[in-house]
């Protein structure tokens, strides 16, 4: 049996800590804050309660297989998940598209519908192509370790269109696809799907199209009583299998001895010995030695790293009938998500609704933080009497969230992507530092629930079985 520190409460590193426990090893997580979860938090006031990261959970058989890993009773029997349906309401200037979720057929009748016929056609013939993309790196991307030779994964497997007159020897960025392949407002509707994600379509690889065939295929899951309530379910699942958790007890510096990890250093001074370390938290707040980032340097703070304002909102009046969960608004220059779950836990009673309004924004220090009056006149495009409806309403800014979670710059790191000559690629789960090892949404394979999920298997793993270790089979 050995001795693990884990650095953060996150997912990624409560997903670790779990799988760890079950091998037989004595784990011990170390979180600065006062809770778990890291950015899957809860803002509750006058019977209001809201997500204040996540609201949505995409690929939920990570969480499935981490419970079924770590336990007898399955995550269906501890949080009330539903699949979003319909899955997602577009808006588009003056055109409005509502779809269905994960159903191939209903989504092109929707889009036929909103642009024309054949719109559905041509936008599942993207989606095909990213299929493609989406099996040649699901593999290498989420389950597997980053391979030593990564460069592999630089170049970007989405196929190219016959008869397009794109050049293969320069990638198309996802925004080019969506120009040439669909244009339009249904162009649009995929670039401002990418954008959600805090990609910017114009240098994101094609490849990034593999994000909305996900969303398609696999649906998009709320868990009743806010995304909060699967952070609870992990963590419960991790004291079950008795791991310790030292919450208010942050972490100086790793200890390094015999040139491999050897513990860590506590705020206090005391020293917590461990035979490796799991740095669940922004690996840039480590010694830059120690962490190995493939396109070359670890995004220093404000360069270029998304960030996230959000507002929330308590509103009077009930949820009309025909509300949708998840609202894209779309607009130059700036895209709102606005979330309106069907959800009793979420409000004071049948007479008020809770809304959660986020925009992507550049870090603290970086790109100015859009106004949140802004924020509102979009939201009110997808909540009529937004502003008459309004009790009160809260800001949270990329500040708050550096505070809370100690991201730098309030940094929300998307997905790894394949192409753009590694640049989209995250550090691998080991360390240039034998026995310390990265999990969660800064590591391989990347932000995410579900990503950050994943870093649990990987770097379990990794520390179970050692450098042969290849994934899940």
């Amino acid at each position: 049996m050995a001795r693990i520190a884990v650095i953060g409460a996150g997912m990624g590193a409560m997903a670790t800590a779990a799988r760890l426990a079950v091998a037989g090893h004595q784990v011990t997580v170390y979180e600065r804050g006062d809770s778990y979860g890291g950015s899957v938090g809860r803002y509750e006031q006058d019977g209001f309660s809201f997500d204040t990261g996540p609201g949505l959970l995409h690929l939920p058989a990570v969480y499935r297989d981490l419970f079924v890993k770590t336990g007898k009773r399955p995550l269906e029997d501890l949080v009330d998940m539903v699949q979003l349906d319909p899955a997602v309401r577009h808006v588009l200037g003056d055109t409005t598209v509502t779809l269905p979720g994960a159903s191939r057929g209903g989504v092109a009748a929707a889009l036929d519908g909103a642009f024309g016929n054949g719109a559905g056609e041509r936008w599942n013939a993207v989606l095909g192509r990213a299929r493609d993309t989406w099996d040649a790196t699901r593999r290498p991307l989420l389950e597997e370790p980053l391979r030593p030779d990564w460069q592999v994964l630089g170049r970007d497997p989405y196929p190219a269109l016959r008869g397009s007159g794109l050049l293969r020897r320069r990638s198309p960025s996802l925004a080019e696809v969506a120009a040439r392949e669909l244009g339009g407002h249904l162009g649009e509707l995929l670039a401002g799907r990418v954008r959600a994600y805090g990609l910017d379509p114009d240098a994101a690889p094609a490849s990034a199209a593999a994000l909305p065939y996900m969303e398609q295929t696999f649906g998009s899951w709320y868990v009743r009583g806010g995304m909060r309530e699967l952070a609870t379910a992990v963590y419960e699942r991790c004291l079950e299998r008795k791991v310790t958790f030292a919450f208010a007890t942050p972490v100086r510096e790793v200890l390094a001895r015999g040139g491999r990890a050897a513990g860590v250093l506590l705020g206090d001074g005391t020293e917590a010995p461990a035979d490796s370390v799991v740095c669940g938290i922004d690996p840039r707040r480590l010694p830059a030695k120690s962490v190995s980032w493939p396109h070359g340097g670890a995004p220093a703070r404000g360069d270029g790293v998304p960030a996230r304002l959000t507002l929330l909102l308590a509103l009077r009046g009930a949820r009309p009938a025909d509300a949708v969960h998840r609202t894209l608004v779309h607009s130059p220059g700036l895209d709102v998500t606005v979330l309106r779950p069907d959800d009793p836990a979420t409000r004071p009673d049948a007479d008020h609704e809770a809304v959660t309004v986020t925009a992507v924004c550049g870090p603290a220090g970086g790109a100015p933080v859009p106004d949140p009056e802004e924020l509102l006149d979009l939201a009110a495009r997808a909540v009529p009497g937004l502003r008459s409806r309004m009790l009160w309403m809260r800001v949270r800014t990329p500040k708050d969230v550096e505070a809370a979670t100690g991201a730098l710059g309030g940094s929300v790191p998307p997905p790894a992507l394949a192409g753009a000559g590694g640049r989209l690629l995250y550090p691998a789960n080991t360390t240039a530092l034998p026995g310390l090892y990265l999990a969660g949404g800064w590591a391989h394979p990347g932000g995410g629930l579900a990503h950050a999920g994943m870093t649990g298997a990987l770097v379990a793993g990794l520390i179970v079985e050692g450098d042969g270790f290849r994934g899940s089979q």
